[in-house]
């Protein structure tokens, strides 16, 4: 079944569609949504509100560009929807010194994507938020700024402050890791 054999189905709210098109797509919808979210409940959520999003307004999507794309723009959008901005802003801006320490690659190579997950939810949410548009949903600071109503400069210094954290976090696992690896 193409996606707008899938799609007109579901506008006609046939429901053997509604459910493929949930095997489908569930599970990497989720995976943004996990991305946002600061626990697993809160991750079936989100998921539950971008499904209910997308099945009402199926009939708004254009065929032009990617279904997935668009999707993943409404699981994104409504993970925004959902943070308290409130929190975020009132995380301080500063740039830390030492923001350029390297992280030893062997370090992240024993991370499952599990571990990484849960090391990125451990994020401030500001910092969350700004790390997954950018470096993963791969957004530009001048968007991000847009989209979370914060100016370009806040935008890339929370990606700073992300990134050295999360190097802080890897680092001390890399420590912990070869302090009981056994040769």
């Amino acid at each position: 079944m193409t996606d707008r054999e899938l799609i007109e189905g579901c506008i006609r709210e046939e429901r053997a569609c509604q459910e493929e098109l949930f095997r489908r797509y569930a599970g990497k919808l989720l995976s943004i949504c996990r991305r946002y979210a600061r626990h697993e409940m809160e991750a079936e959520d989100l998921l539950q509100d971008t499904l209910i999003r997308i099945f009402d307004h199926l009939d708004k999507f254009e065929y032009k560009g990617s279904f997935e794309g668009w999707m993943r723009r409404i699981a994104v959008n409504t993970a925004l929807k959902n943070c308290n901005r409130i929190g975020f802003r009132k995380e301080s801006i500063g740039i830390d010194a030492g923001q350029d320490q390297v992280v030893d690659p062997e370090a992240v190579s024993h991370l499952s994507e599990e571990e990484l997950l849960h090391l990125i939810r451990e994020l401030p949410e500001g910092y969350r938020l700004v790390f997954n548009l950018y470096a993963i949903e791969g957004y530009s600071h001048k968007e991000i700024a847009e989209m979370l109503d914060i100016k370009e400069g806040t935008s890339r210094s929370q990606l700073v402050k992300a990134r050295k954290m999360l190097q802080d976090k890897i680092q001390a696992l890399k420590t912990n890791y070869y302090e009981h690896k056994s040769f």
